[in-house]
């Protein structure tokens, strides 16, 4: 039977309603996250002396047990004057230092002649991986960052006057928690090399 209009058919009520059912992979698909951290690397270290700052790492990507990739940069410049090495999936140490590099092009897009600073760039990755740990898909590195920031004159002691800039040096983990000190090691150089320095 034909209906010149939609209310004709729902009046008479002659009518049949088929669903179609909407696969749940198509729309819904699931969230992948990092369980277990693959490619991963080991020990960064960080170290602030008389007239700088200074990280160390290696360059081997472990695979398990297999020492598999022997040249992964583990540390790598951020901006104008800062460092970044990182322990544990490298995988998620790429995304992180994607993620930095738009923030970087973002600032250079203002050409104002600011550049982020050592800390700005330190807090900007506290707040990332404590906000993907509370999204229960934490990023599984542990960071950290160093570098030389020029000194305004309020905020510097009379050694850093002289000078005219300050050194940084703080690490983040994959919980969030962030701490700065005139040493830091990260992985099992945490438990080695830091009662050392």
């Amino acid at each position: 039977r034909m209906y010149s209009s939609l209310q004709d058919a729902l009046a008479t009520q002659e009518y049949e309603v088929n669903f179609v059912p909407i696969q749940a992979s198509v729309v819904d698909s699931p969230k992948k996250q990092t369980l277990t951290p693959y490619v991963t690397g080991t020990s960064v270290l960080g170290i602030k002396y008389a007239d700088g700052v200074m990280i160390a790492a290696d360059t081997l990507g472990s695979y398990g047990s297999l020492a598999r990739f022997n040249n992964l940069k583990r540390i790598q410049k951020v901006g104008e004057a800062t460092l970044i090495g990182g322990s544990g999936d490298y995988s998620d140490f790429q995304s992180i230092m994607s993620t930095l590099e738009d923030l970087i092009d973002d600032d250079n897009a203002f050409e104002d002649g600011d550049h982020l600073l050592p800390t700005e760039i330190f807090n900007y990755l506290t707040r990332i991986m404590y906000n993907r740990r509370n999204k229960m898909d934490p990023l599984w590195n542990q960071l950290i960052v160093c570098g030389v920031e020029k000194v305004e004159g309020g905020e510097a002691d009379e050694e850093e006057e002289t000078k005219g800039y300050k050194t940084f040096l703080g690490q983040v983990d994959l919980h969030g928690t962030f701490f700065q000190d005139n040493t830091l090691a990260t992985g099992y150089g945490a438990y080695l090399a830091r009662p050392i320095l």
